[in-house]
């Protein structure tokens, strides 16, 4: 028997009363007739008791008699089996796994600090019990180890990787798709399903935090750098030929030379400009 089957007990409160009367008759015929065999009803009746368990919602229990398997109980309620069965019981309730941070490199070869958040739950009680030692340690580690391998299949951003599409920072929902596929494959030994896998927590390592900190910083610096150039050439440009159009100044070469010069100093300085006031010509 290498898989799961349900086992379907007796009623836990029909051998109760049968129990309970056995017991009552044995000791009032012990007692009424001071024979020493009807003890032997009691003894019946006290080795059936171990035989009594209950069974709560979203719950099971392995039944196992001197090693053989004999089934899952998964119905909710009071039963009654062999008292010589060992019944172990497996929750059949989602659980929560965040995982400690773990430092690994990323694809690039960054370190990096990487945790995981993982939504599962036992369906095959068979190979939770027995396909694996410690089916919760189990899953503990397999994705401590999914998570390894996460990173070092993705980058954590594109500065040192400019032709990766997807990121461990950007690429949330195929990084997610993967990890949840990796965990799915390794827990499926142990009857576990994978519900949601998805990265909790994402950040350099502190070593290298600060600089990379101040890349993304300069990083961002150069691109709205470059976006108040584009504007202001084309501000520039538009003022130009404005002014040609209306005719409203005669501008040779040199002039507009200085009016460019004058305008991208003003369009694209970090503080505000002082304006100085020309009462001579435009030459002096």
């Amino acid at each position: 028997m290498n898989q799961e089957k349900e086992n379907n007990p007796i009623s836990g409160y029909i051998m109760l009363v049968i129990v309970a009367l056995l017991f009552i008759i044995s000791l009032l015929l012990l007692i009424a007739s001071k024979q020493p065999l009807f003890g032997i009803g009691i003894v019946i009746s006290l080795v059936l008791c171990p035989g009594f368990f209950f069974v709560n919602p979203n719950s099971s229990r392995v039944l196992v008699l001197f090693g053989a398997y004999k089934g899952t109980v998964k119905k909710n309620g009071f039963f009654w089996v062999n008292p010589f069965y060992i019944k172990d019981s497996i929750s059949l309730r989602a659980r929560n796994f965040d995982s400690e941070r773990v430092k690994v490199n990323d694809k690039v070869g960054n370190p990096i600090l990487i945790g995981v958040i993982l939504v599962w739950q036992v369906r095959d009680t068979f190979k939770a019990a027995f396909e694996v030692d410690n089916y919760e340690e189990f899953v503990r580690i397999q994705s401590d180890a999914a998570v390894r391998k996460l990173a070092g299949m993705y980058p954590y951003d594109n500065f040192e990787d400019n032709e990766a599409e997807i990121t461990l920072r950007s690429g949330l929902d195929e990084v997610n798709n993967a990890l949840e596929e990796n965990l799915s494959n390794r827990l499926k030994i142990a009857g576990i399903k994978v519900i949601e896998a998805r990265i909790g927590y994402l950040a350099y390592a502190s070593e290298i935090a600060g600089a990379m900190l101040r890349r993304q910083q300069a990083t961002a610096i150069v691109a709205a750098r470059h976006k108040i150039v584009e504007g202001a050439v084309s501000m520039v440009e538009m003022a130009i030929d404005d002014l040609s159009k209306r005719q409203v100044i005669d501008l040779d070469e040199e002039r507009k030379a200085a009016m460019v010069s004058n305008l991208m100093v003003v369009l694209c300085a970090d503080k505000d400009v002082t304006p100085v006031v020309n009462s001579g010509t435009l030459n002096h």
